[in-house]
């Protein structure tokens, strides 16, 4: 008989096992789990807040130019219902589908760009930054934006390791936004030239990307700019008349003195909604500049307010970006986080004549179908990288392997 005494009994260990491997994509399970809650609502608050705000903005003039007062609304209705849906779509595919698609997607919108630069865009307030489809007018340079996040992100994940060479990590990225960026000056759109030059830098810091080169190349796009603004006859004017507005509040700075007006006369808690009187001087009130409509409508807290729920908002794409399974979840979810905060920064800035005039819209809550449906499509990429998440842990407990005897205990075993 085997004496037992001095064998130990196996115990249980505890250990952390990963659900999937570390390089596998994430499964269905995981793909379909609950979307940020606070995301989801701030996306539907401001498109509701800007159907609001666009009706509020446009009713005289959609009355002197269309003879309906609900004009503008109604459309601003169709593209807000249209957003929702390309949201809720958006958030169920996984992202990772965009893997194939990001070049096709990139070509096809420099094809755009490219179409409104030689000849055959929609031309309206002195640029051509529309392609006409029929009813429907297409601007290229929103697409553009989203276009190069999502190529930024696929081309960052995939070149992790070497992010860091000027040659291969920092080089090809600088080219392709710079391509953008040349084919947005010629329409020309200066304001969307410079959000993707914003994101294309944006998006390297986090990458990795050596801050020398980062600041090389700003003072060098820096200097270009300022250059584009000198010698281009209708930016300069359009400087000097920002920076002496007083002198030039009938003519060029009409528009962003207006702007200054409505904020003004809002004072701390505004005049209510549909009692602002700077829509009967203020152009084109429902698009660039409906955040002046809100200052004198809602007032110092409404505007308040509304830059707290962007900050927000920007705030729960950096946590999607932090929480994100894999690198090209964490680039886009950031990237996507960055051009709504760069855009809507540089429009409150241009609506407070902090900035000269730009022509960009507050994302989700300005006139225009183009616009809300690109950052429809930005936001629904977000809440799906929000439902993926961390990768799981799985923490099982299971019995030890029992030790071998040892010689010792085998021979002191006695068989009777």
């Amino acid at each position: 008989m085997i004496n037992l005494r001095n064998i130990r009994v196996p115990t249980k260990e505890t250990r952390v096992e990963l659900a999937a491997p570390l390089d596998a994509k994430p499964n269905a399970s995981r793909a379909s789990g609950p979307m940020d809650p606070v995301l989801a609502c701030l996306v539907i608050a401001l498109i509701g807040f800007g159907i609001v705000m666009v009706y509020s903005a446009s009713a005289v003039e959609a009355t002197v130019r269309h003879h309906d007062p609900q004009f503008f609304l109604k459309k601003q209705v169709g593209y807000g219902v249209a957003g929702l849906v390309v949201a809720f779509l958006t958030s169920r595919i996984d992202y990772h589908r965009l893997y194939k698609l990001t070049y096709p997607v990139l070509l096809g919108v420099g094809v755009l760009l490219l179409l409104c630069v030689v000849g055959l865009g929609h031309s309206g307030g002195g640029a051509t930054r529309w392609l006409s489809v029929g009813p429907v007018h297409v601007q290229p340079a929103e697409m553009a934006k989203l276009a190069l996040v999502t190529w930024l992100a696929y081309s960052l994940a995939k070149k992790a390791d070497k992010v860091s060479s000027f040659t291969i990590g920092f080089l090809p990225h600088l080219l392709v936004a710079g391509v953008f960026m040349l084919l947005c000056m010629k329409q020309p759109d200066f304001g969307s030239a410079v959000v993707l030059l914003l994101l294309t830098f944006t998006m390297l810091f986090v990458a990795g990307a050596k801050v020398s080169y980062i600041l090389g190349a700003s003072i060098v796009g820096g200097a270009l700019g300022a250059a584009s603004i000198r010698y281009k006859a209708y930016r300069w004017d359009r400087y000097v008349a920002w920076l002496h507005m007083d002198e030039h509040k009938g003519d060029l700075a009409y528009q962003p003195f207006q702007s200054v007006m409505s904020f003004g006369s809002g004072g701390p808690t505004g005049l209510g909604l549909g009692r602002g009187l700077q829509t009967l001087y203020l152009p084109e009130a429902h698009t660039d500049f409906v955040a002046a409509i809100v200052g004198e409508e809602l007032g110092f807290l409404g505007v308040s307010l509304l830059c707290a729920v962007y900050m927000v908002l920007v705030a729960r794409g950096v946590r999607a970006a932090l929480r994100a399974p894999d690198d090209y979840g964490s680039y886009l979810a950031f990237g996507i986080a960055t051009m709504f905060g760069v855009q809507a920064l540089v429009n409150l800035a241009v609506a407070l004549a902090v900035l000269p005039t730009k022509g960009l819209t507050l994302p989700f809550v300005s006139f225009g179908g183009s616009s809300l449906l690109v950052n429809a499509a930005a936001a629904g990429l977000l809440l799906n990288i929000s439902r993926q998440g961390p990768p799981s842990y799985v923490v099982t407990e299971r019995p030890a392997p029992p030790p071998r005897p040892s010689s010792a205990d085998l021979g002191a075993g006695v068989l009777s």
